[in-house]
């Protein structure tokens, strides 16, 4: 990941709905959740949902698909991992565990 692309994803996730909507995902898994469900768990109006959903698409944070008349929105585990990756290359000298976490740690399957 470029220095540039990770600074457009840490700006989406600095807000804190966008930060919530993003973890939500997260704990989603590959299924994802659809943009009612999000604002409702979120306590969010549509409009608000739908905006901050845009932020962390355009980031490339997450993704959406049709289902039905529904857009389920889910986590992109790939673009988080390179973020990951980019914040803990070279951590502690090339040894995670020197930090305190385990190199299983850096790396998030969906």
């Amino acid at each position: 990941m470029e220095k540039t692309a990770a600074l457009v994803a840490l700006a989406a996730l600095a807000q804190e709905t966008r930060l919530d909507m993003f973890r939500l995902l997260v704990e989603e898994g590959a299924a994802g959740c659809s943009a009612g469900r999000i604002g409702e768990r979120l306590g969010l109006p549509a409009a608000t949902a739908s905006f901050h959903l845009g932020h962390l698409r355009q980031a490339g944070l997450i993704r959406v698909r049709r289902a039905g008349r529904s857009r389920i929105y889910a986590a992109e585990y790939e673009a988080m991992n390179r973020l990951i990756d980019f914040l803990t290359t070279n951590c502690c000298h090339g040894d995670p565990r020197a930090c305190g976490l385990a190199p299983s740690r850096l790396t998030v399957q969906p």
